[in-house]
């Protein structure tokens, strides 16, 4: 609560960033469809580091509809893990000029620290906005997110100094600048757990920090205030499960234990012809570290190199409360990269859920809060028993999948 109060304050920070003359302001308030294209690298991109469902862009457009009620948005998002501003150069037509946006929200800088000098990172800069301008659509700059240590490539001091290149640069063509690092080193400086609870790892934001992102966006856009602390469920939940089960195919899954062998009785109770394989995965006695290790040995990573191992199609994670780490910090680290290996790097991919300990245990409710705002942080789809709900583990299982696949045609 505290750090949703201090990121609240942020956004307000910043006055109105577009001219109220802006075109695409008008649109947007008039209710006309306005496309936006999100222009960036991985810190825009959708990928495992916020669940693989949502990310800043998507939290823009919710934003831009709750200032404008009658808004009709469209958001493209053209973030490319591991571009600088020389790679978005070469793809800026395809990826941009070519949806013909009203506006182009534009961040880099996380690459171009540890690929480009300063004085071609701002050439750069220049160059995609003035494009994006002759081509008819307003431009804002963003500073990327900071750094964290834990990146010899991309040092705090340096991301700083690209996220200075950035305001220059706005200054300079007279667009408008999110200062996206200010409002992190803010945030950080308000709450000594910001950084634990924004990031996924040393550069990348997790979807708590994209939150932040999109409030800063937004608030600079229309000097209006937003929260986007409650967002919408994620809809359809588990679309790869619901895909292999409407397809007649088997489903495979990876489960932590005991859920590996819960979870093929419980979908049979819901659906009697669905075929299932299930590998178990041992987490009894283990640290965090060590389950880190494993996610890593059997999660995404792996895939890039040969192998005959099928692709799941879930991973049921189930974290014991006696998973243990030394201190705060390695427990959110190691946490977060139990959820980031086990899931795919990318959507389309398979699908990931997490299972509080009391679905096991009604017991332990109360233990599984620490971990509760490591997942909310990374928003995978989880399951907790409600106080006082003592069904056993197969029905809590069977009542899930019922609701889940109600909707889920039979083969």
């Amino acid at each position: 609560m505290r750090l949703h109060r201090a990121l609240l304050a942020i956004a307000l920070l910043a006055p109105c960033g577009l001219h109220a003359q802006s075109a695409a302001l008008h649109r947007l308030r008039d209710g006309e469809p306005t496309r936006i294209v999100c222009f960036g690298d991985s810190i825009t991109g959708l990928y495992y580091h916020t669940g693989g469902h949502r990310d800043w862009c998507d939290l823009v457009g919710l934003g831009l509809r709750q200032v404008f009620p009658k808004a009709s948005v469209e958001i493209i998002n053209a973030g490319v893990s591991g571009n600088s501003t020389a790679d978005a150069l070469r793809r800026m037509d395809a990826d941009v000029l070519a949806a013909q946006p009203q506006l182009v929200l534009v961040m880099f800088g996380m690459n171009d620290v540890a690929l480009l000098p300063p004085a071609e990172f701002h050439a750069n800069l220049v160059t995609i906005t003035r494009r994006a301008q002759a081509a008819g659509a307003e431009v804002v700059l963003l500073t990327t997110t900071p750094s964290f240590p834990g990146d010899a490539h991309r040092p705090p001091a340096r991301v700083a100094e690209y996220a200075e290149i950035v305001r220059a640069t706005g200054r300079d063509l007279g667009v408008t600048v999110v200062d996206t690092h200010a409002a992190f080193m803010s945030a950080c400086a308000a709450d000594p757990m910001a950084r634990l609870r924004l990031m996924s790892d040393s550069i990348h934001p997790n979807l708590r920090g994209h939150r932040l992102i999109a409030e800063t966006v937004v608030n600079r856009l229309t000097g209006q205030r937003v929260s986007l602390a409650h967002l919408p469920p994620l809809v359809p939940a588990l679309p790869r499960v619901q895909a292999q089960l409407r397809a007649g195919a088997t489903l495979r899954v990876v489960a932590m234990k005991p859920f590996d062998s819960l979870i093929g009785p419980a979908l049979r109770r819901v659906r009697p012809e669905a075929r299932i394989e299930v590998v178990p995965w041992d987490v009894a006695g283990k640290s965090l570290a060590t389950l880190m290790a494993e996610a890593e040995a059997r999660g995404w990573p792996s895939f890039h190199q040969p192998t005959d191992r099928p692709r799941p199609d879930l991973c049921i994670l189930a974290i014991p409360t006696g998973a243990t780490a030394p201190d705060l910090d390695h427990y959110y680290h190691d946490y977060t990269w139990v959820m980031n290996w086990s899931q795919s790097f990318k959507q389309p991919g398979w699908d990931c859920v997490m299972m509080m300990p009391s679905v096991a245990n009604p017991a332990q409710t109360e233990a599984e809060m620490p971990a509760l705002d490591v997942i909310q942080g990374n928003d995978l789809p989880y399951l907790r028993r409600a106080p006082g709900d003592q069904r056993d583990p197969e029905t809590f299982l069977k009542d899930w999948l019922q609701a889940l696949l109600a909707d889920t045609p039979r083969n």
